[in-house]
């Protein structure tokens, strides 16, 4: 069933509104020709006569009174929907739709956000976070977000900008043998109880991938799925992890060392091509904006 076309609703309102279908020809600068032969085309499609045409103008029948209410709100609906739409592209108001993985979430989101509200404080960020990077990539790949920051799938082809690397640290318990080192190579820490990310986590195979190369497996005590819980875990003396620097807090109370070689994993703010320029805007917010090192470890190092 096809339906009415909001230019056949306006026209019918206007009849409406000024009592003749004169009247509102001349009030929407329309030929009466043409808007007569518009209703008759509405009439046709809703079914039955929605005027009344007499010697004094037109009136609504019965079905047209039945059908003014409905049609008074799909045009302020549409109305709304089109004001949104413009204010979204000016950068008025409107929603952002965000994808990150969990540990970039808690690290380095929170730099962006805080500037992009401070430049557009109507336009609302609703962030996703993913624990692996497949589901985080196809968030932005099937249209889940409009955005994205972490790190950059092979082969992008939309818009990217690099942010920089974060550096991957190792954390151990306050009192822990290794504290007041300043690095630490992993070989070190073979034999040591780790506490370690959930299996489906990302950082997951990162660690194992790093703990492989340093010639071990790492021996989880507790596993997580949450990124900010490992550092209290940590604190608590379950173990040893490997986090990046940047979600650890100035009150962190264990031990920190930096990996020996160093390890760094580059992030970027990226899109699908050809994005919204509120998009544009995001990217550009992002990249001048993104912290990957907090001010308390950026002054020690």
């Amino acid at each position: 069933m096809s339906c009415p076309s909001l230019r056949q609703i306006e026209y019918l309102l206007a009849v409406v509104e000024h009592g003749s279908i004169s009247d509102a020809a001349h009030a929407l600068h329309t030929a009466q020709p043409t808007l007569s032969q518009q209703l008759k085309a509405l009439e046709k499609t809703v079914g039955t006569p929605l005027l009344e045409r007499t010697a004094r103008g037109a009136r609504l029948t019965p079905a047209g009174r039945a059908f003014l209410p409905g049609a008074r709100r799909a045009l302020a609906g549409a109305e709304r929907a089109t004001g949104a739409a413009r204010a979204v592209a000016g950068m008025a108001h409107g929603r952002l739709h965000l994808a990150s993985v969990l540990s970039v979430a808690l690290g380095v989101v929170p730099s962006v956000l805080t500037a992009w509200r401070a430049a557009h404080p109507l336009v609302d960020v609703e962030l996703y976070e993913y624990a692996d990077l497949e589901s985080f990539t196809a968030a932005i790949t099937d249209g889940t977000a409009d955005v994205a920051i972490g790190p950059l799938p092979e082969g992008w082809e939309g818009p990217s900008h690099a942010l920089g690397a974060e550096e991957f640290v190792v954390i151990a318990p306050p009192a822990d043998p290794l504290a007041g080192c300043d690095r630490v190579r992993l070989a070190e820490l073979a034999d040591r109880r780790w506490v370690h990310y959930g299996h489906t986590h990302g950082l997951a195979d990162l660690v194992d991938q790093l703990c492989a190369e340093a010639g071990f497996t790492p021996n989880a005590a507790i596993r997580s799925m949450q990124t900010a819980a490992l550092p209290y875990l940590v604190a608590a003396g379950l173990g040893v992890a490997i986090v990046p620097a940047n979600i650890l807090t100035p009150d962190f109370p264990g031990t920190l060392l930096r990996l020996n070689p160093p390890h760094l994993r580059d992030l970027s703010a990226f899109a699908r091509p050809a994005p919204h320029p509120v998009i544009t805007e995001f990217l550009d917010i992002a990249q001048g904006s993104a912290r990957l090192l907090p001010e308390h470890l950026a002054i020690s190092w």
